[in-house]
């Protein structure tokens, strides 16, 4: 199963990326995380410190990844992927390092080519955390073009569920066969009910709505990851997101 995470700015796709992968490997699954955020945060909510964040090596940009390519998906996960402490193999593919040093294309192009390659032998679930926006859907051939499903985390308001929308259409036309909505940092009471309505309205298929938890904004504070004893709330809405993954995936390919 290969995984897009995609969204808005702000609205908890990289601590919602981590969750999910945290919860496929504590069922057992070999998880390969792709962070393509020019500014790398992934790895802290999958248990890593800072200093080993920015000790982990870079995709080159425009990689070629296959058997007429520079490198196989082994190749790449064996030089380039990280284990994190909760067992999730994590790969930094793009970072801005330089002002003035051009735009991250070739690094977008290196992750597309990636996810045509990774077969399962190398990664049961490789899951992609997104930069914010819709550019990535546009790129020519689109970084996600690869994927099984895409998962759109969407805030409790209007504009975050139209964007998700628009993440459908544009998915469609890239030939991606399911997108999902996920809501997230439900705090009120009607917020659940609130993203069932407008989900319905706009055509978003809604995979789950996982609440709003201090523990979750303590731990992005602190620069690291959920404790295994908080959060429990937050923990069992994306173990619900992630078997509404399975069925979803399960369903297309067959």
């Amino acid at each position: 199963m290969k995984v897009g995470i995609v969204g808005k700015g702000g609205v908890g796709k990289t601590t919602t990326s981590a969750l999910i992968a945290r919860v496929l490997a504590d069922r057992g699954k070999r998880v390969v995380a792709v962070d393509t955020d020019s500014n790398p945060n992934l790895g802290m909510s999958l248990g890593l410190s800072f200093d080993e964040i920015e000790a982990i090596p870079q995709l080159p940009r425009a990689l070629i990844v296959g058997a007429k390519g520079d490198l196989t998906a082994e190749d790449v996960i064996d030089e380039y992927g990280r284990t994190t402490p909760f067992g999730v193999t994590l790969i930094s593919a793009i970072k801005v390092n330089e002002a003035g040093a051009g735009c991250t294309c070739g690094g977008h192009a290196s992750v597309r080519s990636f996810l045509g390659d990774v077969l399962e032998e190398q990664a049961d679930v490789t899951l992609v955390d997104m930069e914010a926006g819709l550019e990535h859907l546009s790129r020519s051939g689109g970084t996600l073009a690869y994927a099984d499903i895409l998962v759109v985390i969407m805030e409790p308001s209007r504009k975050s569920i139209i964007t998700a929308a628009r993440t459908i259409a544009l998915a469609e036309e890239l030939g991606i066969p399911r997108t999902v909505g996920v809501g997230n940092k439900a705090r009120l009471p009607d917020d659940a009910e609130f993203f069932e309505k407008v989900c319905a309205e706009y055509g978003v298929p809604l995979a789950g709505v996982i609440p709003y938890d201090t523990a979750v904004v303590d731990a992005d504070r602190a620069g690291g990851s959920l404790d295994s004893g908080s959060g429990d709330a937050v923990r069992r809405a994306v173990e619900g997101v992630v078997d509404f993954l399975d069925r979803t995936v399960v369903t297309a390919a067959s």
